[in-house]
């Protein structure tokens, strides 16, 4: 029975509605937590996570084309929205209050949101899909690590009830500075003692829950025991849940101060219009934000979804051009409603296949549960501590920037751990586009100083023949999306064959894309070979199978 594909559309429903509904219900429990965080984290209404997560299961389900991918927030676009909200809040009306000036940005951010959602859409409709093949494999994770620094900079402020303040008194943003400003947070890391311990107690459980050895709780998600034990201790301790502004020593400012406006009211005054376009009055930032919602998280989703069909126990193979326009048109809605910017979420995701998902429709029960919760318990989110949220950030910011990360690049090679490095130091001191710019710049650079002709960067010449392709000059991932897509075209039930003899250098980014590729072909019946591949050696001494490789 488990080769056999599951049925799609509502006879897949019908056929796998037991798998589904109980693994939408387990995926629900560990979305909910991190929607809240994430928005939080993003200066976002809490709330409005879980509405994206909930357009994301509800609406977006009949549009995917990843039968298991799960649509939500992402830790990943933290930094953006963040970004968005804080640039957008400065052209608020003179006079404005703190709380009328976060909810200007708010506002103005779910306008680039939407816009996003139609250049996505528009993304999807043009087939380009293979968007992702261009940027290196280690300018991306470089920039994924980046943006874990990122998120774990600042929560760990938020940790022990702290928010640094420049000098100028206002909330420290850039990541540097925060970084910088660690050891004196830590130095006062019992000040206000009460929200540090609700913290501290949250990052135990964050990190060491995986680690317990009964099997049974290993399958309750790490943040909803954060909720179950923070939420009452909380209570016990009498910990008001607000953002405190302190000074770099530590000293409270204002008590009391809510970064965006609080909602104590029901679904139906939640749900409604709040997008706002006088984004389009600061041109400069409207645009800026609208191209890094539309890049970054088009390339997130495309990633995810290649991801998750390696782990599809039926190998099934998503269309991701179809998913890309089912991904803007969830952000589209979600941005009128008010909700963050989502993509396919890899963790979720991978949740999903694990607890036995089969079909769209574990999505769809992901976000139905999400409703249920937001019309029975929508003051919940106002008890959750910050501290709390703040822990479980940072476990989402050390998966995304873990040391296992830099060792692994190392191990592929000293090239790819260089560009990897100067694309988390770009992104760390400017912002994203500009890290992944200056990682796709060096990756070029360092080809070219390899022997790679100039003339083969962006289209390497090929030569289509019956039973194969034939590339000359060099293979690499700013030149490999034509040559994927020739390849594509040849039927994957038949022997096809990809001969490299005349290059003089296949890149690390479009190795591991030839891997994938022939996965594709061995489902299918068929099998791509590569001719020649005997005649390149591993650069830099490096023995990993994904090694950029040179001509001997």
């Amino acid at each position: 029975m488990k080769n056999i594909v599951p049925k799609d559309g509502f006879e897949g429903l019908k056929q796998n509605f037991s798998s589904d509904a109980i693994s939408g219900f387990l995926v629900f429990l560990l979305a909910l937590p991190l929607s809240l965080g994430i928005a939080g984290a993003s200066d976002f209404p809490p709330i409005y996570g879980l509405v994206s997560a909930m357009v994301g299961g509800l609406i977006v389900t009949f549009f995917v084309g990843s039968p298991l991918t799960i649509k939500g927030p992402a830790a990943g676009l933290i930094v953006i929205v963040a970004g968005a909200v804080a640039e957008f809040g400065l052209g608020a009306p003179q006079g404005s209050t703190a709380e009328e000036i976060a909810r200007y940005g708010w506002q103005l951010t779910l306008g680039a949101v939407v816009v996003a959602g139609v250049l996505q859409v528009i993304f999807g409709l043009l087939k380009l899909g293979g968007l992702s093949d261009f940027f290196p494999l280690p300018a991306v994770h470089g920039m994924l690590a980046a943006i874990g620094i990122i998120i774990i900079s600042k929560q760990i402020h938020i940790l022990v009830g702290m928010n640094p303040l420049t000098p100028e008194g206002k909330a420290m943003v850039e990541p540097m500075e925060l970084l910088r400003e660690i050891p004196t947070t830590l130095s006062h890391i019992f000040l206000h003692e009460h929200v540090a311990i609700v913290g501290i107690l949250s990052l135990i459980i964050v990190f060491g829950w995986p680690y317990v050895p009964i099997k049974f709780l290993k399958k309750i998600p790490a943040s909803l025991v954060v909720l179950i034990v923070a939420i009452p201790l909380t209570k016990m301790l009498g910990i008001h849940n607000s953002m405190e502004l302190r000074n770099s020593a530590g000293m409270l400012i204002n008590k009391g101060y809510k970064p965006l406006l609080e909602f104590d009211k029901g679904l139906l005054d939640i749900i409604g219009i709040n997008v706002s376009f006088q984004g389009f009055s600061q041109i400069g930032v409207f645009i800026k934000y609208v191209v890094m919602f539309a890049l970054v998280g088009s390339l997130e989703a495309l990633l995810t979804v290649k991801a998750i069909d390696l782990l599809d126990p039926y190998k099934r193979k998503s269309n991701s051009n179809k998913d890309l326009v089912a991904v803007g048109i969830g952000n589209i809605i979600a941005g009128v409603l008010g909700g963050l910017p989502m993509i396919s979420e890899v963790a979720r995701s991978s949740a999903n296949i694990n607890n036995g998902g089969k079909t769209r429709w574990a999505n769809f029960f992901h976000g139905f549960f999400i409703l249920l919760f937001m019309l029975f318990a929508v003051y919940f989110s106002d008890l959750i501590p910050k501290s709390a949220l703040a822990a479980m950030l940072i476990g989402v910011g050390w998966k995304l920037a873990h040391p296992k990360e830099f060792g692994n690049m190392i191990k592929i090679g000293t090239d790819q751990f260089m560009i990897f490095v100067v694309t988390i130091i770009f992104t760390l001191a400017t912002d994203l586009l500009i890290g992944i710019a200056a990682g796709i710049l060096l990756k070029l650079f360092l080809h070219l100083v390899h022997g790679v002709p100039a003339k083969s960067l962006f289209n390497a010449k090929t030569i289509v023949k019956e039973s194969g392709l034939e590339v000359h000059g060099a293979v690499v991932f700013s030149n490999f999306v034509k040559v994927k897509k020739l390849l594509n075209k040849f039927p994957k039930t038949e022997e096809i064959f990809l001969d490299i003899r005349n290059c003089k250098l296949i890149d690390h980014s479009v190795i591991e894309s030839i891997h994938h590729l022939k996965d594709e072909f061995k489902v299918e019946g068929g099998a791509l070979k590569i001719i020649g591949i005997e005649e390149f050696k591993n650069m830099n001494n490096s023995k990993h199978e994904l090694a950029t490789k040179r001509k001997k």
